[in-house]
């Protein structure tokens, strides 16, 4: 189902609206559950635009554009939110993600907790990837958190922080939107690509010989 567009209010009208006494600034929490619930319905990721969003948060268009610079930067501010319970888990102690575990146990761990978030996340990953992930600051983290915990292994890929950077990025590219549709639509379930998932990082990251 398509995004219902609405008729937008003034960015004028916005800010009085959002700064009543009392109320913050800017209404972000709402803002982002409008964002999250649109691309959750939308039947294509493109088709939900910023006008759609400010329609379905009641404020203005520019005065979303000055909250988040872009509709990338919505998506990133989307995906930090979603994030956040797993950066957490890197940190906590006694989490199969947290820093008590072994290297690749970790890695194994931070693996099928990504792949469980594209598997409820597939529209809004799918827009942010459309439009370019090496830069988006989720990927950033991503990407260096996994390179970090790569260096701490006893893989050949650790033998140098150029092989660690790469082998970071060919793994998390196993984890495209369109490389899982792809899986799903031969017929593979969700536990058959978590399986494989975890069986790609163990031939890639296990003990070198």
């Amino acid at each position: 189902m398509s995004p219902k567009h609405t008729d937008t209010i003034t960015d004028r009208q916005s800010e009085k609206k959002v700064r009543r006494p009392g109320r913050p600034a800017f209404p972000r929490e709402l803002v982002l559950a409008a964002a999250d619930a649109l691309f959750a319905d939308a039947d294509a990721p493109k088709s939900v635009s910023m006008d759609d969003v400010a329609a379905a948060a009641g404020v203005g268009k520019a005065t979303l554009f000055r909250a988040f610079g872009s509709r990338d930067g919505l998506l990133d501010a989307l995906f930090e939110a979603r994030a956040a319970p797993l950066r957490a888990e890197l940190d906590r102690p006694g989490s199969p993600l947290g820093p008590e575990a072994p290297p690749l146990d970790r890695i194994l761990a931070l693996f099928d907790e990504l792949v469980s978030f594209k598997f409820d996340n597939p529209h809004l990953t799918a827009a942010r990837e459309l439009s370019g992930m090496l830069q988006a600051p989720h990927y950033v983290w991503m990407h260096a958190t996994l390179r970090s915990l790569i260096e701490q292994t006893d893989s050949a890929a650790a033998e140098s922080a150029e092989s660690a950077d790469y082998t970071a990025h060919v793994l998390l590219g196993g984890l495209r939107v369109d490389v899982i549709d792809e899986l799903l639509a031969s017929g593979r379930s969700r536990e058959d690509i978590r399986h494989e998932v975890a069986a790609l990082v163990r031939r890639v990251l296990g003990p070198a010989r």
